[in-house]
């Protein structure tokens, strides 16, 4: 296995939203642990951002490490201000380019694909239409995630919503837990979707009952329940077929942890994976 097409590996800032930490200590975390990249959080890349010093590009370089992507969300849909998306859109593309990132992540609206409309279906084809081209012009990729709750919550979804923006810088970022939960199965999502699919994330959970602890009140309340949330090794759903089938595709996977301690289970989440893609390359070789 080449190291151009071994899976890459980072953690989401995300996971730090209720830590006092700096960019320097998060940077010298990942390398000491053997990241491949950062994923980093909107609300964090923008106050980097606003606070820049000209330090940050020359301690990811020194540390030899990328940041994967900027987490975002740009609202879009019938009942949004677009104007207001695009202004967003625009600065998010300042700062990527100043992170050195090509892909930015986003939602498909904020309602189910159960729940929405023609309309409001066709409006937000449009408008990610548009944020599309405003990216590849950039020579950025929009990624749209799987998830709950957006146009993209299940795989047939996910494809409608491909099929119809039919975008070459729109793309998706593959969330396998949240498919599991729709009720699909994550490799046979991810083979439908491979055409799209630039980005992995990688959670896990005990039980599909534990699965409201990913909503976003419980994420972002400091006090939220965690029930639940356990590691990729001990979860509910399979990680080690899901590892087999993508460590070869040379993409960055997060791993995205929104628990206690995150610096021990992010020590331990990247040491699972690594016995997984050395398991893999020995196999290979």
């Amino acid at each position: 296995m080449s190291e151009m097409s071994r899976l890459r590996c980072s953690f989401c800032t995300i996971t730090f939203r209720h830590t006092l930490i700096s960019f320097e200590e998060l940077v010298q975390f990942a390398q000491r642990e053997g990241f491949d990249g950062l994923e980093v959080w909107g609300a964090h890349a923008g106050h980097l951002y606003k606070e820049r010093d000209g330090s940050e590009k020359a301690i990811l370089e020194g540390a030899g490490l990328t940041v994967s992507m900027i987490s975002d969300y740009l609202d879009v849909g019938t009942q949004v201000n677009f104007a207001d998306t695009i202004t967003k859109c625009k600065e998010l593309l300042v700062i990527a380019d100043w992170l050195g990132t090509s892909k930015i992540r986003t939602f498909a609206g904020m309602r189910g694909s159960r729940e929405v409309d023609t309309v409001e279906f066709e409006e937000t084809v449009r408008q990610l239409r548009i944020l599309g081209d405003l990216c590849m012009n950039q020579g950025i990729e929009l990624l749209v995630e799987t998830h709950p709750g957006t146009l993209a919550d299940h795989k047939g979804a996910a494809h409608r919503l491909m099929m119809e923006v039919n975008h070459e810088a729109v793309r998706l970022n593959l969330d396998f837990l949240h498919m599991w939960e729709a009720g699909d199965d994550p490799l046979e999502s991810y083979e439908l979707l491979a055409p799209w699919v630039a980005y992995f994330h990688l959670k896990n959970v005990t039980s599909l009952a534990y699965c409201s602890v990913f909503q976003p009140h419980q994420v972002y309340a400091a006090n939220g329940s965690r029930k639940g949330m356990v590691s990729l090794e001990k979860g509910a759903v399979n990680y080690r077929s899901i590892i087999d089938r993508i460590s070869q595709s040379g993409k960055f996977a997060s791993v995205e942890w929104f628990g206690a301690d995150p610096m021990r289970v992010l020590k331990e989440e990247i040491g699972w994976l690594h016995q997984q893609l050395n398991r893999l390359h020995s196999v290979l070789d």
